[in-house]
């Protein structure tokens, strides 16, 4: 099998940079690479895993131990001096998304502890990665205890393992690179800030590169072992520097001012704790190291910064990651470097722009002026917990009640999915009848085991659809900014409840589904901010578009439900019978099953409780919109108390 050499990719220098110098000092603690689809990610982790020296390791030890500098809590040792050795090339050890636990990080070996009752550790994933790279695609889409149980790890250095009558620890250090398509959804700030470094990649839009990218890309695919023997050298030398990197790296000085650079960037920047100074400092260290220098200098801050911060000053997921260049080199110019003064510029304005007021007339009234009904949301509050009713079966997340992989054993069954009741298992088979086999022509009496699967109880993570009334009903100023407000607070805690996310509005005489389901809250909110209100009420057509949209969705992800939220006032105008028509289209909404919330938009001394029919029709939970805010529900049962 060939992999594309690592020289030939164009246009991710940022990229390459970031994995050698990890590849140099994995204790900065792995690369978290962003990027649109087709932008080479892959390609890249995978051919930087190429580059990586060989290693050598104890030879019967399963997980890699140094013969140099063994494990001594290894569970396959102690390794005597002496002890037989091989050389092998680092590891590129994939880890799926849909990876359990116990593959992760190891677990009992099943088959001989129901063979022998021998309670013997069977190795993991992270085992297998050590001293090489853990990839994991579409990090962002791995649950998130996995993605702690991984980070952990990479910052500690070693794997424990307490489960099933099994206690292990054992050395686990690997460069861990997790590469996500943001499009699909964020990582919560707190896993952002336990990767090293970060990337963005987009794909180059100079014509020239691009078709310098495809040209090589079919050479490799016509003749794959020739384009590689072309790049052969280049391989090696690039190999050859991160060798000799690694070997330069303990001696490389970090001097006091540089240390007290680093902590005047970090602080500079607002970044949360001091993650961010540790990895810009070992960041720089790898990157003197990789330039052959003996000494951390300012060059090598500001690189390590502009890979180290933009991702930790994120604080929602509403923000986007990022940094200002001009006041990092601000922080990083020297006493005698002057700064350019914009007085300078040919051009005249600072921007190489026209100066202030010197725009041609009539320049203001061609700009085209914005809606006049689009109203912007407040700050986002806590909202109140809406989950669906019964016990659903879907993927592990934080909402609704369901039977999935993470959570409480709550039963055991006979199937063949899920994890092994062992207790159960041992019960069952102690309870069997012995049965008669013939083994080599003799006959003998044994038991076949009889296999229990848990039954596990916790949360799963559901598709919440919002179906927002945006009719001239919604588009009073205070309504609008409520309602908005009130759906950004939803769109928050989706978020952190690691839901998918969809939007449906209706206004006028149609509906509109302006947003399909996904994994971004932060496109969801954008669209909930450029959202205008005005014209007719078409209600039955925005929960027939909602409900198509969720038969859509079921067969995509048939085991993650729906959760349809309604946000309305309720008063159907639009067309011939609206409200008949719109209450048909609830009957039509709950006959199909599916969980609803129907949030009461209506305000004002006069309510024709409208909403409140609707949601009976619906079967669903009703929630006047001033109630969506956790407190406020805490504040109104204390009135009631009081």
């Amino acid at each position: 099998m060939h992999v594309y050499p690592f020289s030939a990719v164009v246009g991710s220098d940022d990229l390459a940079l970031a994995l050698t110098l990890c590849a140099v000092s994995p204790a900065i603690g792995g690369v978290l690479v962003r990027g649109e689809k087709g932008t080479a990610k892959s390609t890249m982790v995978r051919a930087q895993a190429a580059l990586l020296p060989q290693v050598t390791v104890v030879a019967d030890c399963r997980f890699g131990c140094d013969p140099e500098a063994p494990d001594p809590a290894c569970p396959d040792g102690p390794h005597p001096v002496g002890s037989p050795v091989r050389i092998r090339p680092a590891r590129l050890v994939e880890l799926p998304v849909g990876a359990t636990e116990d593959r992760v990080t190891g677990s009992l070996h099943l088959g001989k502890a129901l063979a022998e009752g021998a309670a013997e550790y069977e190795p993991g994933l992270l085992a297998l990665a050590h001293r090489g790279v853990l990839y994991v695609d579409e990090v962002n889409l791995l649950h998130d205890h996995l993605v702690d149980l991984l980070l952990d790890a990479a910052a500690m250095g070693r794997s424990t393992v307490e489960r099933d009558g099994v206690s292990v620890t054992h050395a686990a250090r690997f460069v861990l690179v997790g590469t996500m398509n943001p499009e699909e959804g964020e990582l919560r700030p707190q896993l952002l800030d336990r990767f090293g470094l970060t990337v963005e990649v987009a794909a180059p839009r100079d014509p020239h590169q691009r078709a310098e990218i495809v040209r090589r890309r079919l050479a490799f695919d016509a003749d794959p072992a020739g384009f590689v023997a072309r790049w052969s050298d280049a391989e090696a030398e690039l190999s050859r520097r991160i060798a000799d990197a690694r070997t330069r790296l303990p001696h490389v000085r970090l001097p006091d001012a540089a240390l007290v650079a680093i902590a005047e960037v970090c602080a500079a920047f607002d970044v949360d704790g001091m993650r961010a100074d540790l990895v810009t400092a070992k960041t720089a260290v790898a990157h003197a190291a990789w330039c052959g220098r003996d000494e951390v200098t300012r060059e090598d801050i500001a690189v390590a910064a502009k890979l180290a911060l933009p991702h930790r000053r994120r604080r929602n997921p509403f923000d986007s990651p990022g940094m200002d260049e001009d006041l990092l080199d601000d922080l990083l110019r020297d006493d005698g470097d002057e700064p350019e003064d914009p007085d300078d510029d040919p051009d005249g304005g600072p921007d190489g722009g026209p100066e202030p007021g010197d725009e041609a007339p009539g320049a203001e009234s061609a700009a085209s002026p914005a809606p006049a009904t689009v109203t912007a949301p407040g700050e986002p509050y806590r909202a109140r917990l809406l989950a669906a009713d019964r016990t659903g079966r879907g993927a592990a997340g934080r909402r609704s009640r369901a039977r999935t992989t993470i959570g409480r054993t709550v039963g055991e069954h006979s199937g063949d999915a899920g994890p092994i009741h062992l207790p159960a298992t041992i019960r069952a088979t102690a309870a069997s009848r012995p049965c008669a086999v013939s083994v080599a022509g003799a006959t003998e009496t044994a038991h076949g085991w009889e296999l229990r699967r848990k039954v596990i109880e916790g949360k799963e993570a559901n598709l919440v659809l919002l179906c927002v009334d945006a009719s001239g009903s919604m588009a009073a100023k205070a309504r609008m900014t409520q309602v908005k407000t009130a759906i950004l607070s939803l769109l928050l805690d989706a978020y952190r409840r690691r839901d998918t996310v969809g939007l449906v509005t209706f206004r006028g005489d149609r509906a509109q589904l302006l947003l399909p389901p996904t994994n971004s809250v932060d496109v969801a909110a954008a669209r909930l901010r450029e959202l205008p209100a005005g014209g007719r009420t078409p209600l039955a057509e925005g929960l027939t578009e909602a409900a198509e949209t969720i038969r859509r969705h079921r067969l995509r992800d048939p085991d993650r439900r729906a959760l349809l939220v309604v946000v309305t006032d309720g008063r159907a105008t639009a067309g011939a019978d609206a409200v008949n028509r719109s209450l048909d289209a609830a009957d039509h909404v709950a006959a199909q099953g599916i969980p609803s919330v129907v949030l009461d938009s209506e305000t004002g001394r006069f309510r024709m409780g409208l909403a409140r029919q609707l949601a009976e029709r619906l079967g669903a939970e009703y929630v006047p919109v001033g109630d969506v805010q956790a407190d406020a529900i805490t504040t109104a049962v204390r009135g009631r108390a009081a």
